[in-house]
C-alpha cells in the first residue's frame, strides 16, 4: 500500500450523495487511510457506526427541536410536494430556483466552519458530492475533488436537454425557452452567490451560453455516475480531468433476506423506492401501494422516513430503510422515483425501471431511462393502475431487454466503479496533481 493519506469526503447532506461517498470512502478505508467525512449534526454517528471519523458542521441555525438525518430536506421537500405535480418549466420558479437558494443559504452559513475543519484536518484531498460550491474548499488550496452524482445533463452540451428539464433528447423545440426561463429566475441569485464565492476566496463562477454554473469544476479531477449505454452524445467532450463511472455501488449495506410469506409465492419480486425524499410524500406512496396490491407480484417497498404511515398489503414487505444494494439483485422490476443513484445501480444490477419521478434530475433519468429503452417514464401523480400495472407485465415479459441488461451488469460488475474512483482519488492524494482522462492510474 502506498503511505498513508487523509481523504476527507463531503457529501450532500442527503442519503444519495451520502451513500455514493460512502461506497468510495470504504475501499480508500480498507487500504489503510484516514478517511473522514464532513456531516450535518443530524447524521451524527451514522458514518461512524461504518468505520469512519467524522466532522460535524451545520448548514443552518440550530432548530428548538431534535432532528433526523436529512430532517431539513424531508420537511423541505414535503412542504413543497404540491410543485411536483406540475410541469418541469413551472418547476423551475417554484421549485427549482428556491432550491437553489437553499442550497446557496448553507454554503453560506457553514463556510467558515468548512475552513475551520480543513486547517484541523490538514488532508491531502477533500472529495465532495454537492450540486452548489463550498467556497473553502477551492480557497484552500488543497487538492479536491468533484463527483457528480446527478444525471450528467448537469454537463451542460449544446447536444444535451437542459439540466431538470425532462426533455426529449430527440426533440429540441422546448430547450431554448427552458433555458430563457431558467436564466431569468436565477440571475439575481446567480450574481449574488458569485459575489459570496469570490469574497471567500475562491474563484469566480462561470456563465456561460448554455446557463449558470454553481458549482467549479475541479482542476485535479471530476468524475460522474452513469453508464456509457444510457450516457448523452456531446457536441464538445468534457474537460481532461472528467472520468465516467459507469456505477459506483456501495458493499457496506449487508445482506438482506425476503420474509418466509413472499418465498416462493407467486409473480415476480418488485421493488418499490421513491427515495429518502419522495417517500415523504405517503398519499403518494399510499396510492402506489395500493395499486400493487392487485398486480399478482410480490412487493418490497422502501417506505421512507415516515414509514408509520404507510400501510402494507398481504403480498409486501418492507421498512423504513432497507439496504438496497442486498435487495436489488433479488428482484426482477425496479418502481424508482429515478434518483442517480437508484438508476445507476439498476443498471448494474440489469434490472428493468418503471421511474414515477419528483424533481430535479430524477425527470431526466426517467426521460433517459424510456428513450434508451431500459425502461417506462409516467407522471408519479397521475399514473392509472392500468398503466402501472400495464407496463410492469410488458417489462417483466420482455425477454430482449432481459438479455440486454444482463450484459450491461456483467460489464458494469466486472469493473466496480468504487475501485475504480478510489484508484484516481488516491492518485491525487499521493502525487497532488489532476489526474487526465486516458492516462493510466498508478
Amino acid at each position: 500500500m502506498t503511505d498513508r493519506r487523509t481523504i476527507v469526503f463531503f457529501p450532500e447532506g442527503a442519503f444519495g450523495p451520502t451513500n455514493n461517498c460512502v461506497g468510495i470512502g470504504d475501499v480508500l478505508r480498507r487500504r489503510g487511510h484516514r478517511v473522514v467525512f464532513i456531516v450535518e449534526e443530524s447524521f451524527a454517528g451514522t458514518l461512524e457506526a461504518k468505520g469512519f471519523e467524522e466532522r460535524l458542521m451545520r448548514l443552518a441555525p440550530p432548530p428548538a427541536e431534535p432532528e433526523v438525518p436529512g430532517q431539513f430536506w424531508i420537511d423541505f421537500i414535503r412542504d413543497t410536494a404540491p410543485v411536483f405535480r406540475k410541469s418541469t418549466f413551472e418547476q423551475i420558479s417554484e421549485f427549482i430556483q428556491p432550491t437553489w437558494q437553499a442550497l446557496i443559504d448553507g454554503a453560506k452559513y457553514v463556510d467558515p466552519r468548512l475552513v475551520e475543519i480543513i486547517d484541523e484536518l490538514a488532508p491531502d484531498v477533500i472529495v465532495e458530492d454537492n450540486v452548489v460550491c463550498f467556497p473553502a474548499l477551492p480557497a484552500s488550496g488543497r487538492p479536491w475533488v468533484r463527483i457528480l452524482s446527478c444525471n450528467p445533463a448537469e454537463l451542460k452540451d449544446e447536444l444535451v436537454p437542459p439540466f431538470s428539464s425532462g426533455l426529449p433528447t430527440a426533440d429540441r423545440s422546448e430547450w431554448s425557452a427552458f433555458r430563457a426561463e431558467y436564466r431569468r429566475a436565477h440571475t439575481d441569485m446567480w450574481a449574488d452567490f458569485d459575489a459570496f464565492v469570490r469574497e471567500r476566496g475562491a474563484p469566480g463562477l462561470a456563465d456561460g451560453e448554455l446557463g449558470q454554473e454553481f458549482i467549479h469544476e475541479s482542476p485535479w479531477l471530476n468524475l460522474y455516475v452513469y453508464p456509457a449505454e444510457a450516457d448523452y452524445e456531446r457536441a464538445r467532450p468534457l474537460g481532461p480531468t472528467w472520468h465516467r463511472l459507469d456505477s459506483s455501488v456501495r458493499a457496506t449495506d449487508g445482506t438482506w433476506e425476503l420474509p418466509e410469506h413472499l418465498r416462493g409465492g407467486p409473480g415476480k419480486l418488485v421493488y418499490l423506492s421513491l427515495g429518502s425524499l419522495g417517500s415523504a410524500d405517503v398519499a403518494l406512496m399510499q396510492r402506489l401501494v395500493d395499486m400493487l396490491a392487485t398486480s399478482g407480484h410480490r412487493v418490497i417497498v422502501s417506505k421512507g422516513p415516515l414509514a408509520d404511515q404507510i400501510r402494507l398489503h398481504d403480498n409486501m414487505t418492507g421498512g423504513q430503510f432497507l439496504p438496497q444494494p442486498a435487495i436489488l439483485p433479488r428482484v426482477d422490476l425496479v418502481i424508482t422515483h429515478g434518483g442517480n443513484n437508484t438508476v445507476t445501480e439498476c443498471f448494474h444490477f440489469g434490472k428493468p425501471m418503471i421511474v414515477l419521478p419528483l424533481f430535479w434530475d430524477q425527470v431526466d433519468n426517467a426521460q433517459r431511462v424510456e428513450e434508451t429503452g431500459f425502461g417506462r417514464r409516467f407522471a408519479a401523480y397521475d399514473v392509472t393502475q392500468d398503466e402501472l400495472l400495464g407496463a410492469a407485465d410488458a417489462l417483466l415479459a420482455d425477454g430482449a431487454l432481459r438479455a440486454r441488461l444482463e450484459g450491461i451488469s456483467a460489464r458494469l460488475q466486472a469493473a466496480p466503479g468504487t475501485i475504480r474512483a478510489a484508484d484516481l482519488i488516491e492518485r491525487v492524494a499521493n502525487t497532488g496533481q489532476p489526474v487526465v482522462r486516458g492516462l493510466a492510474v498508478a
